[in-house]
């Protein structure tokens, strides 16, 4: 699933990321996400706005919902975890 689909309060784990536009790649990558990291969605604005979220333990970032639409994530219960 998406990033930008993810609801408050859920973990999910970074499964791919795929971006089009130059250089977005390398900017994720210098917050964190990175294939196997955790992120932690802390809010999500109204009407398509920005995403809060906790990278790891302790990085919060804002990013735009376009941006999280390019990276593909796995929740806990596709993980298998609690089970």
């Amino acid at each position: 699933m998406k990033l930008s689909v993810v609801k408050p309060g859920q973990t999910v784990t970074v499964e791919a990321i795929s971006t089009d536009e130059p250089g977005l790649g390398r900017r994720l990558e210098a917050m964190g996400f990175k294939v196997g990291q955790q992120v932690k969605v802390l809010r999500k604005a109204w009407l398509n706005g920005p995403l809060h979220l906790r990278v790891g333990l302790t990085t919060e970032v804002a990013m735009r919902s376009h941006e999280a639409e390019g990276i593909l994530v796995k929740g806990s219960g596709e993980l298998g975890i609690g089970k």
